[in-house]
């Protein structure tokens, strides 16, 4: 059996390692196809590399870009990728722009289609990553979904026959990396002359945080108001535009460097006193390594890590300080995001679903 799976921004490298790992050890031919949507070394490049993937077969390195010129670019290139290649599957991942050009481009050659984290929803239609995993889910003829939560959504919406719950690859991945690190102090923690707990680690990228000047402003102003040093890892898309709005990142107990590797990224957090972020997937890896964190959204597709008291959603200057400085939350031996072994269970759902 073959699966192409089309990946293009860090979070789908994040889910893509232990999907690779699984396949091979299954024996399934697994082609790997980056889209380069994010092209920066530290957000794709090092990736592949520091997760044992290996480089992409195929690299078609699209870049930036609108919308509409990204997903027209991306459905230009893989039409001819598929078309080589012929897999039984094509497996795609998440909710970005890589993910729904690649479905769309699949089902329009009559190639299986499969949606890895399928049925999460933000029930918010401005963001451009409903839209893609909304599309994506009803495109796609297996929906793999990481939650309860995930498969009533898909019920809802008249896919439960589609839907297989399989828990989340990155639990799967998350588990391996934080068993590596255990131990080994952040590289931050050197930068800073802090010591572990003394410092928060920050994200924001999303377009609703940062492409109004008024609303990033806010942002950074809340963050530099902490009481501890915030680190804000801060992506070159927020760099370009906090220049372009005349807004400083580092200010106050505000301190901006670049991206860490996906393993530095996790010893960082695990010595944080707590994350600050608009990113779904560091509000998960948050909660399954027991580090509170505050989401600056006004909502998330990741309810349960709400609803067990270790997430608050927060989005003026004054909710943040207060979403941060809360006490620490209860401890929980709760897994929603399943037993790290989703990987495993995808692979053996594309074979079974491939046979039939």
């Amino acid at each position: 059996m073959k699966i192409v799976s089309v990946v293009g921004a860090r979070p789908q490298f994040v889910k893509l390692a232990p999907i690779h790992k699984a396949a091979l050890a299954a024996g399934v031919e697994h082609v790997i196809v980056h889209t380069g949507q994010h092209y920066d070394p530290m957000l794709s490049d090092v990736f592949f590399e520091d997760l044992g993937i290996g480089a992409p077969d195929v690299h078609l390195g699209v870049g930036s870009g609108s919308h509409g010129v990204q997903t027209g670019a991306m459905l230009a290139a893989l039409d001819a990728v598929f078309d080589e290649h012929r897999p039984d599957w094509v497996l795609v991942y998440g909710d970005t722009n890589s993910t729904v050009a690649a479905a769309l481009s699949a089902v329009k050659m009559h190639i299986p289609v499969a949606h890895l984290e399928a049925g999460l929803r933000s029930f918010n239609r401005r963001m451009p990553e409903e839209h893609n995993r909304v599309m994506t889910d009803h495109a796609s003829d297996l929906l793999l979904a990481p939650t309860q939560v995930a498969v009533d959504h898909l019920a809802t919406e008249g896919l439960a026959a589609r839907t297989v719950l399989v828990g989340d690859v990155m639990t799967d991945v998350l588990f391996e990396v934080r068993d590596q690190v255990a131990g080994a102090p952040s590289v931050l923690l050197g930068e800073l002359g802090l010591g572990s707990g003394e410092y928060y680690l920050a994200t924001i990228h999303r377009a609703e945080n940062t492409d109004d000047p008024a609303r990033l402003r806010e942002v950074a102003a809340g963050l530099a108001g902490l009481d501890k040093p915030v680190v804000l890892l801060a992506h070159p898309r927020v760099v370009a535009k906090a220049a372009s709005h005349g807004i400083e990142l580092t200010q106050g107990s505000l301190v901006a460097r670049a991206p860490l590797a996906y393993a530095d990224l996790i010893a960082a957090a695990l010595s944080s006193a707590g994350v600050v972020t608009d990113s779904g997937g560091l509000q998960k890896e948050a909660f399954l390594l027991g580090v509170p964190c505050t989401t600056v959204r006004t909502e998330t597709e990741w309810v349960e890590t709400i609803q067990l008291g270790w997430n608050v959603l927060a989005n003026s200057a004054e909710e943040i300080a207060a979403a941060v400085t809360r006490p620490h939350p209860n401890e929980t031996d709760a897994a929603p995001y399943g037993d790290g072994h989703a990987a495993e269970r995808v692979i053996q759902e594309l074979i079974r679903a491939a046979g039939d």
